[in-house]
């Protein structure tokens, strides 16, 4: 069974961009190596730590990652990715 994966905006406008066909390779050596570059910082460095929640958040946080297709865990890392890179709000 393939898992059911969340797409955010931009990552639809790539898929679909790839799926029509017009994605064109870049032909700058040195860019595609600074992309390149920044793309293994951004996914390489991960940090493990440990956290306090009640009981009832991480079942419901457990049930909306099935509910999605995804590791609660790394549904639990894209949320704070999410807030860290001030795309979602908190209110209290």
């Amino acid at each position: 069974m393939m898992k059911k994966i969340k797409l955010n905006k931009d990552e639809m406008d790539i898929l679909k961009a790839f799926e029509a066909g017009t994605l064109k390779p870049v032909k700058d050596g040195q860019l595609k190596d600074t992309i390149i570059q920044a793309a293994k910082r951004k996914i390489a460095k991960t940090k493990s730590i440990n956290i306090r929640i009640s009981e009832n958040d991480l079942n419901k946080i457990k049930e909306k990652a099935v509910e999605t297709g995804i590791p609660y865990q790394t549904l639990i890392g894209s949320v704070l990715h999410q807030y860290a890179e001030d795309k979602i709000k908190v209110s209290i």
